[in-house]
């Protein structure tokens, strides 16, 4: 199947025409991952995005006296990815391949330029990564209050 095809099935996109889509495959791929490989850490640059086709990432955060901590898991028609949108544009977590993995990835520098040519595409990728942003932050405040309620 290809990357153009693949998109077109995504719920997560069905907001964009089929030449958006169109557009946003001529600058994705489909890549696959096996446990354990580490997509990006904390700090580093934010060039990129992931929608998982199959498998899970596990996104963390890095604590002095934890370590990493797992926050959430990602998984099928869900978003990896949202520190490109905001400038620095560097990762705010870290997260790593927990089974193997299927999954878009999408070059987010391009995507910006493509956004900021298009501003019908730019609010449907805004509206995408905002939801993403919610639902990550949403995670992320219950999984800390768990973490502090254990001795």
């Amino acid at each position: 199947m290809t990357t153009a095809a693949t998109l077109d099935e995504l719920t997560l996109l069905a907001g964009l025409s089929h030449t958006q889509r169109a557009a946003v495959a001529g600058i994705s791929s489909v890549e696959t991952y096996e446990p354990g490989h580490r997509l990006f850490d904390e700090g580093g640059i934010a060039d990129r995005c992931w929608v998982v086709l199959s498998g899970c990432v596990m996104i963390d955060h890095t604590t002095p006296s934890s370590g990493r901590v797992a926050l959430q898991s990602v998984g099928h028609g869900e978003l990896l990815g949202w520190s490109w949108v905001v400038p620095p544009h560097r990762w705010h977590f870290g997260a790593t391949v927990v089974s193997p993995t299927r999954a878009v990835m999408v070059d987010a520098v391009r995507l910006r330029e493509l956004a900021d040519s298009d501003p019908e595409l730019g609010y449907h990728v805004a509206l995408v990564m905002v939801g993403a942003l919610v639902e990550r932050l949403q995670t992320t405040r219950i999984r800390l209050l768990d973490l502090q309620r254990q001795p």
